[in-house]
C-alpha cells in the first residue's frame, strides 16, 4: 500500500492507535514503549502489512520537527536548581564523551570491518559511530520518566541534562564526516572554525532568544489563553530554524531555549507544560513509528551480526571507557554512579534520524549504515532500556521517587507562592498540632495530605509523620523551604524572643 492524501490520516489514526494500545504491554511486561512504536511501524512496513514509506528526506524532515518538540519540552521540564550541580559533569559528557565515543567505535569498527566483507576507510568507520554517539533524550526522558525511577547521587538531572545535551555534539560530527567524504572537505582550521560557530553561536541564541521568548509571553497579553500554546510552539520552531540560518547548532539552541523559559515566569505556564508534554509524546510516537517504515526487516539479516558486535562493543567497552575517562574530573560520583551512568547510554530515534544523512547524501555504505544502525537502536532498547530499573537496585542505587502531594498551581495573577514539605517525626518533637510549629505570620498551611485523605486544617489539627503540608506564601520569588532545620531554625528563634 502506497500513502497517499486520501489514505493518510486513516493510516496514521490506525498506526497511533495500535501503538497507544501496545504501550499497554510495556506497562505490563516492562518493555521500553519506544520500542513497541518502532516495532508497530515494522509490522505496517513493506514486509509487515505493506504500507511503503521510503524517503528518508521525510523520514529526516519528520525527525527534525519530533526533535526540536521534544529537546524543548525536557528543556522546560528540567529545573536548572537541579542540574546545577552537575552542569560540569553534563556537559563534560555531553561534548568529551561523544567524541570519545565516536574516536573508540570508530576504530573498532575499523578493525573488524574486514570480517564483515567491509573496506572502510578509517574516516568511512567513524561515520557510524559519531552516528551512534550520542544518548538519546526521547529515550531517555520516558524510559526515566514512565518507570519512575528515583536515583540517588543526582544521577536523574545528570542522565537527562546529557542525554538533552549531547545531540548537537554527535550531529556536528555526522555533518562534519559526510561533509569531509562527501568531497565538501574542509581544512583544519576550517573545521575547527566551524564546530566553536556551531556550538557557541548555539548557546547564545538559544539564551537570547529563550529570554526573548520569555519577554513575548508576558507581554504578548492574549485573550484566548489557548493560543499560548500555539506561540510557545510556533517560538520553539523559530529558534531551532533561526538559529541554524546563524550557522549554530539548532538542536542545542532549542534545548537551551526551553531550559530557559521553562526556569522563568510566563502566563499559564501549568496549560503550557501539559500541553508540551502531550505533544512531545505524540511525536516521540510519530517518530519512532515512521522510523519502523523506513527500515525494512528483511535488510537487517544481513547486517545483523556486524549490527550486534557494534552494539555489544558500545554498550560494554565504548561508553563506559568514555564515561570514566570524561569524568575523572569529578571526584564527587561513586563508582557505582558512574558505572550506572555508563549502563544507561541508551539509543533511540536519534541516531536513527541521523543515519538517515548519508542516506541523503547518497555516500557509499549508507544502507549498510542505516540498518546497523537500526540494529544497535533494538539491543540498546532491549537490553538496556528493559534493565534501567532492575540495574540501579543491583548498584544500590535505587530510591522512591518523591511524589508531589498537591497536583495544582495558583493562577498567574496571584500574587503568591506554593510549597510543600513532608514532615518527619522530628518536626514534631516539640508538638503534633499545626500551632505547634510556630509558622511565620504571613504563611498559611492551606491543606494537610495523609496517603489520599485531604484535610483542611485548624490550629489544633493532629499531624503524623509523612504528612504533607501545602504552604502558601506571599513572596513570590522565594520559595519557601520548610525542611527540619528551618523549622527547628525558628522554633529556636520563637524561643529566644519568649525568653527576652
Amino acid at each position: 500500500m502506497t500513502l497517499t492524501s486520501e489514505n493518510i490520516l486513516l493510516i496514521g489514526a490506525i498506526l497511533l492507535f495500535v501503538g497507544i494500545l501496545a504501550s499497554k504491554i510495556s506497562n505490563r511486561f516492562g518493555t521500553p514503549m519506544l520500542l513497541l512504536f518502532l516495532a508497530v511501524g515494522m509490522l505496517f512496513g513493506t514486509d509487515g502489512l505493506g504500507i511503503e514509506f521510503n524517503s528518508p528526506r521525510t523520514a529526516q524532515f519528520i525527525g527534525t520537527i519530533s526533535l526540536c518538540i521534544i529537546l524543548f519540552s525536557g528543556g522546560m521540564d528540567t529545573k536548572f536548581t537541579e542540574i546545577r550541580p552537575v552542569l560540569g559533569q553534563g556537559i563534560t559528557l555531553a561534548t568529551l564523551g561523544v567524541v570519545l565515543t565516536t574516536l573508540l567505535t570508530g576504530g573498532f569498527i575499523y578493525l573488524i570491518a574486514h570480517l564483515f566483507n567491509l573496506e572502510l576507510t578509517f574516516m568511512e568507520a567513524l561515520l557510524p559511530a559519531a552516528v551512534v554517539s550520542s544518548t538519546d533524550s526521547a529515550s531517555v526522558f520516558s524510559i526515566l520518566r514512565t518507570k519512575r525511577q528515583g536515583l540517588k547521587e543526582n544521577l536523574r538531572p545528570l542522565l537527562e541534562l546529557e542525554s538533552g545535551s549531547n545531540d548537537p555534539m554527535a550531529y556536528v560530527l555526522t555533518t562534519f564526516l559526510i561533509a569531509m567524504l562527501g568531497g565538501d572537505g574542509m581544512g583544519f582550521g576550517e573545521s575547527v572554525g566551524w564546530f566553536i560557530a556551531q556550538m557557541g553561536i548555539g548557546a547564545l541564541a538559544g539564551y537570547l532568544l529563550g529570554m526573548g521568548t520569555v519577554w513575548v509571553m508576558e507581554h504578548i497579553n492574549l485573550s484566548n489563553k489557548s493560543l499560548y500554546s500555539v506561540l510557545l510552539l510556533s517560538l520553539s520552531f523559530f529558534i531551532f530554524s533561526f538559529t541554524d540560518l546563524l550557522g549554530g547548532n539548532g538542536y542545542l539552541a532549542v534545548y537551551i531555549g526551553g531550559l530557559v523559559v521553562g526556569n522563568n515566569r510566563t502566563p499559564h505556564k501549568r496549560h503550557l507544560m501539559t500541553f508540551f508534554d502531550g505533544v512531545a509524546w505524540l511525536m516521540q510516537i510519530v517518530m519512532f513509528i515512521v522510523l519502523g517504515l523506513l527500515v525494512n526487516p528483511h535488510e537487517l539479516w544481513s547486517v545483523a551480526l556486524f549490527g550486534l558486535v557494534m552494539a555489544i562493543f558500545i554498550t560494554l567497552i565504548g561508553r563506559p571507557v568514555s564515561v570514566w575517562l570524561s569524568l575523572l574530573p569529578f571526584k564527587g560520583l561513586s563508582k557505582r554512579a558512574r558505572n550506572y551512568i555508563s549502563w544507561v547510554g541508551l539509543r533511540g530515534a536519534v541516531p536513527i534520524i541521523f543515519a538517515t544523512y548519508p542516506m541523503v547524501a547518497e555516500l557509499e555504505h549508507a544502507d549498510i549504515i542505516f540498518n546497523s544502525i537500526f540494529c544497535v537502536v533494538i539491543f540498546s532498547l532491549v537490553v538496556q532500556g528493559s534493565t534501567v530499573t532492575k540495574m540501579a537496585e543491583l548498584l544500590h542505587l535505587s530510591e522512591e521517587e518523591k511524589e508531589r502531594g498537591f497536583d495544582f498551581d495558583l493562577p498567574d495573577d496571584v500574587k503568591a507562592a506554593l510549597a510543600e514539605r513532608q514532615l518527619t517525626a522530628e518536626n514534631l518533637s516539640n508538638g503534633n498540632t499545626l500551632k505547634d510549629l510556630h509558622l511565620p505570620a504571613d504563611t498559611l498551611v492551606m491543606m494537610v495530605r495523609r496517603g489520599e485523605e485531604y484535610i483542611v486544617p485548624k490550629g489544633n489539627t493532629e499531624l503524623k509523620p509523612n504528612d504533607i503540608l501545602l504552604f502558601i506564601s506571599p513572596d513570590k520569588q522565594a520559595e519557601v523551604k520548610y525542611d527540619r532545620r528551618t523549622l527547628l531554625r525558628r522554633l529556636r528563634k520563637m524561643r529566644k524572643a519568649k525568653q527576652s
